[in-house]
């Protein structure tokens, strides 16, 4: 005769992944990513999507810090022009150091939009720019998308996120580490329709 599960184990292993997520979302949200310091790398990625992102990566161009740059996840009714005049980049960076990236539409597809530029040119190293409360995804896709031995240094732009966008950030955290471990094929589309770069 077969023995029953011991009574109240379900619950016990209910309450243990509960209290596993909470601490997890307090470790998410009080611990967000930090601006980086300065430091020189090849290129510079920032993802589209909230304020403060592409001016960051302009900036780090400017300085001298990067060598080129890739804004991923620019809506294809954004042309060269329109960008340059709302960001004040002159015909000359733009045309030498910046790449409108056009082929993304969430962080998983801005990540192999980037691994695709980042082997193009060949980077060696590169710093991720996007908002704080995202750049833990963003660095996990890119990880897995990008070449191994890629140098990837965290350039957190910081804000000030509602337990919302905390809440919902997190769990997409969550589903995406889960979606790796099971081998969940990531999404594709065909073509833009929209952006999601949250």
């Amino acid at each position: 005769m077969l023995r029953g599960k011991p009574p109240g184990l379900f619950r016990r292993l209910l309450s243990l992944l509960v209290l596993a997520w909470l601490l997890g979302f307090i470790w998410f949200a009080l611990l967000l990513p930090r601006p980086a310091e300065d430091v020189h790398t090849d290129a510079v990625i920032a993802l589209t999507g909230a304020s403060g992102r592409i001016a960051r990566g302009l900036d780090v161009v400017r300085a001298g810090q990067a060598q080129r740059m890739l804004v991923s996840g620019v809506d294809s009714e954004v042309t060269a022009a329109h960008f340059a005049t709302e960001f004040g980049v002159s015909p000359a960076l733009l045309a030498c150091c910046v790449t409108l990236g056009y082929a993304s539409f969430d962080t998983w597809s801005n990540a192999q939009e980037a691994a695709a530029w980042i082997a193009r040119y060949h980077v060696r190293s590169v710093r991720l720019v996007t908002t704080d409360w995202h750049m833990r995804r963003a660095v996990f896709d890119l990880r897995l998308a990008g070449p191994k031995q890629l140098i990837i240094v965290e350039d957190a732009v910081r804000s000030h996120p509602s337990i919302k966008v905390l809440f919902v950030e997190y769990n997409k955290f969550i589903a995406r580490i889960v979606a790796w471990l099971i081998n969940w094929p990531a999404t594709t589309r065909a073509t833009v329709a929209g952006h999601d770069h949250s």
